[in-house]
């Protein structure tokens, strides 16, 4: 039976968790929504990944960090940025108040 889901359902918002939803894995690509409202990453952490992370941005606002880099990354919606493994990098501010939607495809390279 095929099950049609939406990205925008049961949307968390402001001020509560960050939500992470896997909606497909299969080997070597995983397909996740992560729902931001207002957070960034601690003090001094960076993700540091093994694989892949092409990002959009679909709604909201956020503004991503490279180490290495004094520029910051700012994405609205729409804009896209693909993250090479191992690419350290941390969030450094979400929108407060609209809920940060982001569909993250991690794939192995």
């Amino acid at each position: 039976m095929t099950t049609l889901s939406n990205l925008f359902d049961e949307l968390s918002g402001a001020g509560v968790a960050e939500q992470f939803v896997e909606l497909l894995a299969r080997p070597g690509l995983r397909v996740e929504r992560v729902v931001s409202g207002g957070q960034a990453s601690p003090r001094g952490f960076w993700y540091d990944q093994p694989e892949g992370e092409w990002l959009v941005l679909l709604q909201g606002a956020a503004t991503l960090a490279f180490e290495g880099e004094n520029a910051l990354c700012s994405l609205e919606v729409g804009d896209f940025i693909d993250i090479a493994p191992h690419r350290r990098h941390r969030v450094e501010w979400t929108h407060p108040t609209i809920p940060t939607i982001w569909l993250a495809v991690h794939y192995a390279r």
